[in-house]
């Protein structure tokens, strides 16, 4: 085992490079954007307007986080060598274009793409970049994650959760599977504040944002994609979410014990029949990134019940860019192999880097 008890540095001396998995950006002309939308109140999602209320702010937390989104240069580059991070998998910030009206979504997911791609090629050994879509217009968002597959160099895709209170399993989206699967090209679904049926409560106990919000809306949403059939009709579709899991990898027993008796007894006409058991789909479709879950317990759990090939590294830069957490997932008390899987070779077979 390696002791890093020291400042982390990049370069892999220690045995392994550290590719940080869920790392977040925006360009400015997006960042301003909310701000108007926010100031203009021009949208009356509570959510949106809960996050980028505060984000877009002048406090000290958030105006540090809101300067760091949009860098893909010299600041960003100076955290990750504070930090001992080699290579960031960079994606467009929640709620990314989600929150957009089709045309503008399309246009700005395309600009935000454009200027990833930018750093990316400046900087071919620090960034990797995800195709940003506008879920709004499914044939436009497979055709954007062509280009961004094949024009771009992108290694993935990234889908910031519900669209306008829609979800994934909604075949009018599978046209986006489709395409990643044909391309063999994972999608990360990343959280956002949860749709106008899941917030209220939340939102009241001020539960709706990374505290327990977003496990809940992204959990609920990976689970309709299996219960409602999306990997039995996609087998070779990689799905990749972050947080160890969004708490479903604690539920797998449960899940699979309630998913039975309902099923057999026809209690839910909207569910088919699936060909596997819940647990098998998060086995063998989806991997776990540790992103703002920087805690021994909780990564060896996901390691022991997925499998250690199937949990990547992630920092969840700006929101969390905590030095202390990168040397806590550093002493983990596995094997320098096992190791070196989490923060470097599973991130490279699963994004084909």
């Amino acid at each position: 085992m390696t002791d890093t008890a020291s400042k982390p540095r990049p370069g892999g001396s220690i045995g392994y490079l550290r590719i940080a998995a869920e790392e977040a950006y925006a360009p400015i002309e997006l960042l301003d954007l909310f701000r108007a939308m926010i100031r203009d109140n021009v949208t009356d999602d509570p959510g949106f307007k809960s996050l980028w209320g505060f984000y877009g702010g002048d406090a000290s937390r958030s105006t540090g986080v809101f300067e760091r989104m949009s860098d893909l240069g010299a600041l960003r580059i100076k955290d990750m060598d504070d930090s001992g991070i080699d290579k960031q998998i960079v994606a467009l910030t929640a709620p990314g274009v989600q929150i957009l009206k089709r045309d503008s979504a399309i246009a700005m997911a395309a600009l935000a793409n454009d200027k990833l791609a930018e750093a990316v090629r400046a900087h071919p050994d620090r960034f990797i970049g995800l195709t940003a879509v506008a879920p709004q217009d499914p044939a436009a968002a497979a055709r954007e994650i062509e280009r961004g597959a094949n024009a771009l160099g992108f290694k993935g895709v990234i889908i910031n959760s519900h669209t306008h209170d829609e979800y994934l399993d909604d075949r009018k989206f599978w046209p986006i599977f489709e395409a990643a699967e044909a391309l063999r090209t994972p999608v990360y679904i990343h959280p956002q504040t949860p749709s106008r049926g899941l917030i209220k409560p939340l939102l009241e106990a001020g539960l709706e944002g990374a505290i327990y919000g977003f496990a809940v809306e992204t959990g609920m949403h990976v689970l309709r994609l299996i219960v409602h059939g999306v990997f039995d009709r996609f087998p070779n579709l990689t799905v990749v979410i972050g947080h160890c899991g969004e708490a479903l990898p604690f539920w797998l027993s449960r899940m699979d014990f309630m998913h039975n008796r309902a099923s057999r007894a026809g209690r839910y006409a909207s569910w088919p029949k699936l060909k596997k058991k819940p647990s098998d789909y998060m086995r063998e479709n989806i991997y776990v990134t540790t992103s703002g879950m920087a805690w021994q317990p909780a990564i060896m759990f996901c390691q022991q019940v997925l499998g250690m090939d199937r949990v990547l590294y992630a920092m969840d830069y700006p929101y969390q860019f905590v030095v202390e957490e990168v040397i806590e997932t550093d002493n983990l008390p596995i094997s320098l192999a096992d190791k070196k899987k989490l923060f470097q070779t599973n991130a490279e077979r699963v994004f084909n880097l």
